[in-house]
């Protein structure tokens, strides 16, 4: 995954479930351990990174430091095509009046798409040196926490179609520069994140086909997430059975389990990796009933050597 992380923003997407913002959180510590600044950008009002740093969440239009190199921030719509605007207008007084009239919130909440284009937008900014407010410092890397995959695809086919549509102004020339950030695969990179099982596998397959559609690319990596150790070969078990009674019947039966769940998941894993285009590695199935800052940190070490 090192090879990512020269680029200018990771859009980190997957079906519900599979751990997507933990894989996000992984890339991005990942990323500034090499010494880059960086961001993790969460959306649809998610701000779980603070918390499991033991931090209160930031309001929506700041950035918190997790640790050195690392920040975070939860991107919300409204707050985000305030400061937009008010990078435009140029009037402080203008965009105030418009925020109390509540005119934002209204064409966030009744424009298709909207949300979605204001949201990838945002997390093109973090990235820029000219901030849309003074004083805030760009990042070397943004790394996105998407929504999940069918949402997560709608937001990265918006700044096109949105561009399209306006063809003039402002708004059409915002949209194209974010197309040309998410169309470039030297700027921009877009990860899967899937579970070692046959339907996460298969949505897997089918993401990578609907991210080809909509920006022209294909996805750079897949993350599989949770794989099982392989404690015992075939001919382990053939060993435990050999043992006439000596072995406990529930330790056999774990035994057992285990083999058949792990066969099952590389075999899932082979399928992935003899049709997927992308770059495919794992990660390993973690024991814990909540993951903590250090479990999230052993991940980032295997991303960057994977």
């Amino acid at each position: 995954m090192a090879f990512l992380y020269d680029r200018e923003l990771q859009y980190v997407t997957g079906k519900g479930g599979v751990g997507k913002t933990t894989v996000a959180l992984a890339v991005a510590m990942a990323a500034a351990h090499t010494g880059r600044r960086v961001v993790l950008c969460e959306v649809a009002g998610q701000a779980r990174a603070a918390g499991l740093y033991g931090l209160d969440p930031a309001a929506p239009d700041r950035e918190l430091q997790l640790e050195d190199g690392l920040w975070t921030t939860t991107i919300d719509p409204v707050v985000a095509l305030e400061e937009w605007a008010g990078r435009q207008i140029g009037s402080r007084r203008l965009v105030g009046l418009l925020t109390h009239s509540n005119a934002f919130a209204a064409f966030v909440n009744a424009a298709p798409g909207a949300r979605e284009l204001v949201a990838i937008t945002k997390a093109w900014e973090l990235g820029r040196t000219d901030r849309w407010v003074k004083g805030r410092s760009g990042y070397d890397l943004v790394v996105v926490d998407a929504p999940a995959s069918g949402h997560g695809v709608g937001m990265l086919r918006t700044p096109r179609t949105f561009a399209e549509i306006a063809r003039v102004g402002p708004i059409a020339g915002q949209a194209r520069k974010v197309v040309d950030l998410l169309e470039d695969p030297a700027r921009s990179a877009v990860v899967a994140v899937a579970l070692p099982s046959e339907l996460s596998v298969s949505e897997t397959l089918a993401l990578e086909g609907d991210v080809a559609t909509a920006l022209g690319r294909p996805l750079d990596a897949v993350v599989v997430n949770g794989v099982l150790p392989r404690r015992f070969s075939a001919r382990d078990l053939e060993c435990l059975l050999t043992f006439d009674g000596a072995v406990p019947a529930p330790v056999i039966a774990a035994a057992r389990r285990q083999h058949g769940q792990g066969s099952a998941q590389q075999g899932q894993l082979q399928r992935l990796r003899r049709h997927a285009s992308a770059h495919v590695t794992t990660l390993p199935f973690v024991p814990a009933a909540r993951l903590g800052v250090e479990d999230v940190r052993a991940l980032a070490r295997r991303l960057a050597g994977a």
